[in-house]
């Protein structure tokens, strides 16, 4: 009788090139770039291999877009989840009021059902973005899990390092002010716990995050790491996985688009760490990451994952997304 393996999860962020020239400030966004006829073939046939099925999150807007139609259809025939991130994936929701956050989800809802035939019922913020209204809204929307919390220590240096090369003024640096979290953010739990919302409660799934170290090791990272050494990249990932099984972490780990993308693939797009890599290498780094998880983890997709905990005893935390101490919404930690 084969071992029990340890339960994880896999999701795709479905960010667009045009999504990441707007956080970037970067007029081309206005286009409205795309990618995602090359990227969800890719990403289809990477998962295939390896008989893995995930959740994939969907921006409302490309939903909404007939070109995308096929692309987005195939990810639930090929039996995967689709979740909702967002409509305008604007990673300052914190600063939505709770009617336009309504009207957010509401529009990606109805987009993400006509492309797909699916109703999302799983929430991830772009760049993490998340607010106590926001948990309100998918209380009430019906929304079983919210997968948005990264938890962290580095995201103000990431955010550090993406001002310094973006082209921002001073309205668009402060919108961005807490893009990729704040310090506070690495004290969140790794764990699932429950958002205790207005008398009632809204399951949470990390981001995993290397335990203790509490650093990022979802597939952009590993890649960029591969581009210098895939045999340490393939070490860290392995060190990383073993501290969630001796931790009790179930790890929730994350794909984004530039994952299946070569420098010739999106040249407008090149200031991203690891797009100085060949598509080729990409995706033979990439088959190997997804190899190791599949052979040492039953994974799930996310809605599945959080399934898991329904009925399970968790943490109840109160919603708490104030600004740090210091740190004004104009400053970059």
């Amino acid at each position: 009788m084969e071992p029990v393996k340890p339960v994880a999860s896999l999701s795709l962020d479905l960010d667009n090139a045009w999504s990441y020239l707007k956080t970037r400030g970067d007029t081309r966004w206005e286009s409205y770039p795309t990618y995602l006829a090359q990227v969800v073939p890719r990403a289809l046939e990477a998962l295939s291999r390896h008989a893995l099925r995930i959740t994939v999150f969907v921006v409302g807007r490309d939903a909404d877009q007939p070109e995308h139609g096929d692309a987005l259809a195939s990810i639930p025939a090929a039996g995967h989840e689709v979740g909702n991130h967002s409509y305008r994936h604007e990673p300052w929701l914190h600063e939505y009021s709770e009617a336009e956050l309504d009207d957010e989800l509401a529009r990606t809802e109805d987009a993400i059902l006509r492309a797909t035939g699916r109703v999302p019922d799983g929430f991830r913020g772009p760049g993490y973005s998340l607010s106590e209204p926001l948990l309100r809204v998918l209380v009430r929307r019906g929304y079983r899990y919210d997968a948005s919390t990264l938890p962290t220590y580095l995201g103000p240096l990431a955010r550090a390092l993406y001002f310094r090369q973006a082209q921002l003024d001073d309205e668009q640096r402060r919108q961005r002010a807490v893009l990729f979290g704040t310090f506070r953010d690495g004290r969140r739990p790794l764990k699932p716990y429950r958002w205790a919302v207005d008398g009632d409660e809204l399951l949470e799934l990390p981001v995993t995050t290397f335990p203790g170290l509490r650093v990022p090791f979802h597939a952009s990272y590993l890649l960029t790491l591969a581009a210098k050494s895939p045999s340490m990249a393939r070490l860290y990932l392995r060190a990383a996985l073993r501290a969630c099984t001796a931790t009790r972490v179930e790890p929730s780990i994350l794909l984004h688009p530039l994952d299946f993308l070569g420098a010739d693939d999106a040249p407008e797009l090149a200031f991203f760490p690891g797009m100085g890599m060949s598509a080729p290498d990409k995706l033979r780094h990439l088959d190997d990451f997804l190899g190791v998880l599949a052979t040492d983890f039953d994974v799930l997709p996310v809605g599945e994952h959080a399934t898991r905990f329904a009925d399970r005893r968790l943490p109840v935390r109160a919603p708490d997304f104030r600004p740090q101490r210091g740190v004004s919404a104009g400053t970059v930690p």
